[in-house]
């Protein structure tokens, strides 16, 4: 239930790491997440109330209400699914100091009570509806929820959002403003306060902005702030900013437009207009003079140099040139910071660049984590050898048009779901003043010249002051560039009682605000969509490949994926690492072709591949331009049949290993991934270590070792590809008929595993972070594994208790309740091999012994207290959400890795929703009795020992046991007999 434009965070089991969705109104993301377009405003006029549909890359029809309600249509029926967004253009740069986080806060409120939705909001609609889970995001600029549904719910999604935007605000009240503040304080400790690294962009901003500036401080804000905030700030916030003429509806997928604009009409016509609001003036950072800044990091390890440029805002003629020249240097083999700051220097393994454009100003950025002990003296000197050399240099045709056509494909990516489409085109309406300026968008990125981006260079970059912050580890500051001032960071301190104590908000009592239409009753679903699963061809090559496809036209994309069992089991402790590194290798050249000239050949197709090992199996991933699928394939056959096994690429992916071996240590979560595979397998058993491999394996694994693992492991009757896109049968079998011949059947088999059995008891272990501001939960015992008859049942059965998002009782308790965390999962992780019932959280610091024991009652009393209603939401939700089954690439990749894996039938959807309908209460509680086990449960925790290790011994679950050694031991691979 992603509710943020981060759309990262892991849920982790006893087994190993699994992804599972972000939650909670969360800021717009930085770094290398995906940066949203909310920039760059033109202030244009209303939309007129008809528009007939505009043909451009998002086709499209607009209209506006008399309120000033800005609407957009966009048909897609590739799915019996719509998406739903409201955007309101407001963002923490409509603060005031003193009050910075609050258009964040806002919008965590938003999601809550409504007059008419009633206590649950969006979250419980969701739930009944099958929707992907009200989702939203804050950025500098805007504020965007967000859903898909299946098309019968439209008029439901419509009814509620419009209940938001007009009858929302008399359900805040003061004990719901002071419950939510803890959850925003507790995703600004998980996203800022509690990872390496989390301050860094408040240390650039703060010094690049003036303090007058709206862009001075981060979206986040600060906890003072969010603990300052009143119940009348929220009503006048609602007030200024939350009205129909400062807000974009957008509706996107399979709906009928007539009928969803007199539903538009009515549910919105009503809502007063609110007061005008001028547009903010553009205004860029300027600097006289460079600064600089060192912060000493207590989660890093490694430290950091980031650089930060002011320049322009968003579709700034120059920003288009900017957003190339980032690639120029850093993408890729040639780019000149890679040459030398990673293939000459040898200072890090990745160079990042980006730009960081916004409405009212933009940013150009250069961030490199380099080794460990690395002087960022160096760093800085090689990164001006790489801008020198640039100069130098300039750009050639091939390097533009491979960034050319990588723009391209990323941009059709974008576009697989109706989710997507529709946010962009708000943020175009919005910022661009043109929900049409796709077309214009994507033209301006062709029209870049070699001549543009050097003077952008010799413009904003070249000779140009910056904001540099040095985040070293604690205790080295002389590895922060020279002459580095003190960076001004507020570090929380853990202290137990120090937060309010808050409860579950009540029944809010207040006068009802009128409507000319009867709001409180429900609009009913429409017909129930039907869902038919994709057409499958599968086929065995001579050589014992598997292939399956499914051919889908809708984009002009093919993604692929080639599955070679095994993966890390195949490693031993002593080369562990091994896998990973046959991975890293694969795409670095082949036998004809230089790593540089490969990926230029691939680069120029606008293809990627990308390799890696995962738990199981090694993995490579691609996708193509659907026009040049066939020289994309050539091009993977030869780097699977003739690898180039180059000793200077073994050398630096081996430092990149090492490096993220040694970012473990900094990293909570990861730290919490290892301890449960420790208590789980014990330090014997290979699934218990990190894929990466250890320290000491790392060092011993040789070029040779890659060679053997690869001649004995590398078969086709151990792999299988899958393709989905615009290519069918016939192409795929031709274009892999080489590979049939070629490929030759490798000389061993994937070892059996021990299948671990639940304990008999449960047991608490503790690894130690010194001053950690959240504790981290990984809760698990051994489970079914995805082959087992009851598997799907299970998961349906989990679904109230942490499986359902804001519908489970483990949110509704520990964050909606309590305040305690920024959320909170249970789940089962299975494969054909091994598999496990999991809880994950990340809870403030100072509750980790009441929230461990709010766990515990919770899933002890599970089964026993399901109701008739748990089971018609639950039912509710899994029947109606398979409308949303299989929308994108990656959906149907799933279906077909699941068929494949687990030798499931094509239609095995259709089975599961025969056991979801076939569901009664007896069968729910009998499967959580039954799989999730209470007196079997592993309790990890990941904190800080000295405030909180001694608190849990009242859990009375046994001895705690601390497992530093153990752990560090896994990282370093220095076992003890």
């Amino acid at each position: 239930m992603v509710r943020s434009a981060v759309w990262c965070g892991a849920a982790l089991c006893a087994v190993a790491f699994a992804a599972c969705e972000s939650i909670g109104g969360a800021v717009a993301p930085d770094e290398t997440e995906a940066v949203t377009l909310a920039t760059g405003l033109t202030d244009g006029a209303e939309a007129p109330e008809e528009l007939a549909t505009v043909e451009s890359l998002l086709p499209h029809e607009r209209f506006a209400l008399d309120n000033g309600l800005d609407v957009i249509f966009h048909i897609d029926r590739s799915d019996p699914v719509v998406a739903v967004s409201i955007t309101a253009h407001v963002g923490s740069a409509r603060e005031k100091p003193g009050r910075t986080g609050f258009a964040h806060l806002f919008e965590h409120l938003l999601f809550l009570e409504s007059e008419n939705l009633g206590q649950g909001g969006l979250d419980k609609l969701s739930a009944r509806i099958g929707g992907s889970g009200a989702n939203g995001f804050t950025s500098r600029d805007q504020t965007t929820y967000l859903q898909t549904v299946p098309n019968n719910a439209l008029e439901k999604m419509l009814w509620a959002e419009a209940d938001k935007l007009g009858w929302f605000i008399n359900t805040v009240t003061d004990p719901v403003l002071a419950k939510e503040k803890q959850v925003v304080k507790n995703e600004k400790r998980q996203v800022v306060d509690n990872r390496p690294y989390g301050h860094m962009f408040s240390v650039l901003r703060s010094n690049l902005y003036p303090d007058d500036h709206p862009y001075h401080w981060e979206v986040i804000g600060s906890l003072e702030d969010l603990q300052a905030a009143t119940l009348d700030d929220v009503k006048t916030f609602y007030g200024d900013w939350y009205t129909p003429n400062n807000v974009t509806l957008v509706v996107a997928g399979d709906f009928d437009t007539e009928e969803a604009k007199a539903w538009v009409h009515r549910y919105f016509d009503e809502i007063p207009r609110g007061d005008d609001i001028a547009p903010q003036t553009p205004r860029a950072a300027e600097l006289d003079t460079m600064k600089s800044f060192v912060h000493e990091d207590n989660f890093a390890e490694q430290p950091r140099l980031a650089m930060l440029w002011p320049t322009v805002p968003e579709y700034h003629p120059d920003s288009y040139a900017l957003d190339v020249l980032a690639e120029l240097l850093t993408e890729g083999k040639r780019a000149p910071l890679n040459e030398v700051l990673i293939d000459e220097a040898k200072l890090t393994s990745e160079v990042n660049g980006f730009t960081l454009p916004n409405e009212l100003a933009g940013e150009f950025m250069l961030i490199v984590t380099a080794f460990e002990g690395t002087d960022l003296d160096e760093v800085k000197a090689a990164l001006e050898t790489g801008l020198t050399r640039f100069e130098a240099n300039g750009i050639s045709d091939t390097a533009l048009d491979r960034v050319k056509i990588a723009q391209e494909v990323g941009f059709f990516s974008g576009l697989q779901n109706v989710l997507g489409k529709g946010t962009s085109l708000a943020e175009y309406s919005i910022f661009a003043g043109d929900p049409g300026f796709v077309d214009q968008d994507l033209a301006n990125l062709q029209a870049v010249t070699a001549e543009d981006v050097m003077r952008v260079y010799e413009t904003y970059i070249k000779d140009q002051p910056f904001v540099a912050a040095s985040f070293v580890p604690k205790g080295v500051p002389e590895l922060a560039l020279e002459g580095a001032a003190t960076a001004n960071v507020v570090e929380e301190v853990v202290v137990a009682g120090a937060e309010d104590a808050v409860g579950p908000s009540g029944t809010a009592t207040y006068e009802r605000t009128p409507s000319v239409i009867d709001r409180a009753s429900e609009p009913p679903a429409g017909p129930t969509p039907v869902l038919a699963t994709p057409d499958i061809w599968e086929t065995e090559l001579s050589n014992g490949l598997t292939v399956l496809g499914i051919k889908d036209t809708e984009l002009p994309l093919v993604a692929f994926e080639v599955s070679l069992d095994g993966g890390h089991l195949l490693d031993t402790i002593e080369t562990n690492g091994a896998a990973n590194l046959v991975a890293e290798m694969m795409p670095r050249g082949t036998q004809s072709k230089t790593p540089a000239e490969f990926e230029e050949a691939l680069a120029l197709l606008g293809a990627e591949i990308a390799a890696d090992a995962a738990d199981e199996a090694l993995i490579i991933r691609g996708e193509v331009l659907a026009r040049n699928f066939d020289a994309a394939m050539a091009l993977l056959e030869e780097m699977m049949l003739e690898p180039r096994w180059d000793e200077a690429e073994f050398d630096l992916a081996k430092a990149a290993a090492l490096n993220a071996i040694i970012g473990q240590k900094a990293r909570p979560i990861s730290l919490a991934g290892l301890a449960s595979g420790y208590v789980t397998y014990g330090a014997e058993d290979i699934r218990a270590y990190s894929a990466l491999g250890s320290e000491a394996s790392l060092a011993a694994i040789t070029l040779q070792d890659l060679k053997d693992f690869y001649s004995a492991y590398f078969s086709p009757e151990l792999s299988s590809f899958r393709f989905v896109g615009d290519v069918d049968q016939e192409a795929v079998l031709k274009a892999l008929s080489g590979l049939e011949t070629a490929w030759l059947r490798g000389t061993e088999t994937v070892p059996t595993v021990q299948r671990m059995s639940p304990s008999d008891q449960p047991s608490v272990y503790f690894y130690d972070v010194p001053g950690s501001k959240q504790s981290v939960f990984a809760f698990g015992h051994p489970s079914l594994l995805r082959t087992d008859e009851d598997y799907y049942a299970a998961t349906v059965a989990n679904y109230i208790l942490g499986g359902g998002g804001f519908a489970s009782r483990l949110m509704q308790e520990l964050r909606e309740g309590k305040g305690y965390t920024y959320g909170v999962f249970s789940f089962f992780d299975s494969t054909a091999r091994d598999g496990a019932f999991g809880i994950f959280s990340q809870v403030r610091s100072n509750v980790t012994y009441e929230a461990t024991a709010l766990i515990n009652d919770i899933i002890s009393t599970y089964a026993d207290t399901l109701t008739e209603a748990d089971l018609a939401t639950t039912k509710s939700f899994f029947l109606n959400s398979r409308a949303r089954e299989f929308e994108s690439f990656n959906a149907k990749l799933r279906l077909l890795r699941d068929i494949d894996l687990y030798d499931l039938p094509y239609d095995y959807v259709a089975k599961e929703t025969a056991i979801v309908d076939e569901m009664t209460l007896d069968r729910l509680q009998d499967l959580a009795r039954t799989y999730i086990q209470p007196n079997a449960l592993t309790y990890v925790i990941v904190g800080d020992a000295e405030t909180q290790l001694p608190r849990l011994d009242a859990l009375d679950l046994g001895e705690v046991t601390l497992v530093n050694d153990d752990v560090d031991a896994l990282i370093s691979g220095e076992i003890s007999e």
